[in-house]
């Protein structure tokens, strides 16, 4: 199924011609502008990757216009195989990318409007049509020397940033969006329960993510979609969950976390177990039950209408109630789709009202360094019928190798 981009522009449209957002400028190898148009993102890299001129790369939008997108020579060359369906600006490596950048600016705020803006206009959404000030937007991850460069072009226009009118669309997953999510949850649940049986004494974490990494891309994954994490915890050993990750071999009785996932056409999961070697005392099998149960109360306070602050509130109620609070010390979740974490965020001080359609996490944990380590990570769906499903189909089962 092809991703329907012209419909993802005119919600775009409609967004930006509501706010009275006269241009809208997204960069180029960032996830905005690859879900409005297709044009790929690299693999991230742990270093930065540049080119001459690269601060010009990404695309010009505006209600009722088809992007115009400006990208150097190297960017066309080596990072877009599958190239670009649009009108394109080039800078080579011995232009002013400043002037190319104005002028690029200009042509396009010249070109008449030819889509029409659903809705009724309003006095708000034709600001940008009247004799008010112009209105610029950029996304949050535009180049510092981006935004400098149209306001020195533009020095009365009034600068804002799109991210919240960015995440207003991409927030809610269509079905086909779904589908790929589902598929990148299902690949995570493959390779854990590929690599559950080697996880024993003696083996290093380094071992462990390796494999899960090259599993991941065996899959079709071009990536993981994040740092892949595997750290042991409990009695006697004094390392917390801030060292995701070392050379050192997996001791006999500890619990072994796991924190990775994988891309699917540019949609990510984000997945989590924890595995015991050799048999666990009484307080770790307690302690497990309890994260999975403070799981659970997240995933039945997550309804229509429900923030993230709710439900954030319901999972940790669990584990205080338990008398573990102090060492559950992060949020409960976040969204996740094309990025890892997107908003709105299943934290304490995000009110935003859950809708369906909406993806996220639910990641409960009790890390407590020299005692005990369990958590449990997986993908969520808030669907139309108000429910909300777990899209991961590997059990939460307590997993102890001997």
């Amino acid at each position: 199924m092809a991703i329907d981009y012209v419909s993802r522009r005119a919600r775009l449209d409609e967004r930006l011609d509501a706010a009275g957002i006269d241009v809208l400028f997204l960069p180029a190898s960032q996830t905005d502008l690859e879900y409005f148009t297709g044009l790929e993102r690299g693999v991230p890299s742990f270093g930065n990757i540049g080119y001459t001129n690269h601060w010009i790369s990404g695309a010009f939008f505006s209600p009722g216009k088809e992007p115009l997108f400006v990208l150097t020579r190297h960017h066309q060359e080596f990072h877009l195989p599958g190239g670009v369906a649009g009108d394109i600006v080039t800078a080579t490596e011995s232009d002013d990318g400043a002037e190319v950048f104005r002028r690029a600016f200009d042509a396009f705020k010249a070109r008449p409007r030819h889509v029409a803006v659903a809705g009724a206009p309003s006095d708000e959404s034709c600001v940008h049509e009247s004799g008010a000030k112009e209105r610029i937007a950029v996304s949050g991850r535009t180049w510092a020397e981006t935004t400098l460069q149209l306001r020195e072009h533009r020095p009365d226009a009034e600068f804002s940033v799109a991210d919240g009118i960015l995440n207003g669309i991409r927030r809610i997953k269509d079905a086909h969006e779904i589908e790929l999510m589902t598929e990148a949850s299902r690949m995570v649940d493959q390779v854990m329960a590929a690599v559950s049986d080697k996880v024993v004494a003696g083996i290093t974490e380094l071992e462990l993510a390796s494999e899960i990494d090259l599993r991941i891309r065996q899959l079709g994954s071009p990536s993981s979609s994040f740092d892949t994490a595997v750290w042991a915890m409990g009695k006697g050993i004094e390392r917390d969950a801030s060292e995701r990750l070392s050379r050192k071999a997996l001791p006999d009785r500890a619990g072994v976390n796991f924190d990775f996932g994988a891309i699917v056409e540019g949609y990510c999961s984000d997945f989590g177990r924890t595995v015991h070697i050799g048999q666990p005392d009484e307080e770790y099998e307690r302690v497990y039950d309890i994260v999975m149960a403070a799981q659970e109360a997240g995933r039945k306070a997550a309804v229509p209408g429900a923030t993230g602050g709710d439900v954030h509130r319901a999972t940790r109620a669990v584990i205080e109630e338990a008398g573990y609070g102090d060492w559950f010390r992060h949020r409960t979740g976040h969204n996740i789709g094309k990025d890892v974490h997107e908003l709105p965020y299943i934290s304490e001080e995000d009110e935003t009202p859950l809708e369906p359609g909406m993806m996220f996490t639910i990641e409960p944990s009790v890390f407590w360094p020299g005692r005990v380590g369990v958590r449990v990570e997986d993908v969520f769906l808030l669907t139309d019928s108000g429910e909300t499903v777990k899209i991961n189909e590997l059990d939460n089962d307590m997993r102890v190798n001997d």
